[in-house]
């Protein structure tokens, strides 16, 4: 399915399907929050390691399949797969843009 989306979140989705981490990492400002199952990690620092960590080591990658726009944020939903417990999982991921960058990103998974 092909989703019309900001070219910041499509270039991270597909970066994401490469697990490559600089692609992913690359539309992050500076001060970019990302909240991961409630808990925050805060500046690019902090997200690149929790990505390399949490993403690219149990090979995750998310296959939205809807996505809409919901009080000036873009939601994503769909399958996660990986080498993770329970794998495929659904989620959903909020993006909030500043302009050309991601200024936060919450993803959670459905129960």
């Amino acid at each position: 399915m092909s989703l019309n989306l900001p070219t910041p979140i499509a270039d991270y989705i597909e970066a994401n399907k490469r697990l490559d981490l600089e692609g992913m990492m690359k539309h992050f400002a500076p001060d970019a929050v990302f909240t991961d199952n409630g808990k925050d990690f805060v500046g690019q620092a902090a997200i690149r390691k929790m990505l390399k960590e949490e993403a690219i080591a149990v090979k995750a990658i998310f296959e939205p399949d809807t996505s809409r726009e919901e009080d000036g944020d873009i939601v994503l939903e769909g399958p996660a797969h990986g080498e993770f417990p329970g794998s495929p999982l659904r989620f959903t991921y909020r993006f909030k843009m500043k302009g050309d960058a991601i200024k936060t990103l919450e993803t959670t998974v459905w129960a």
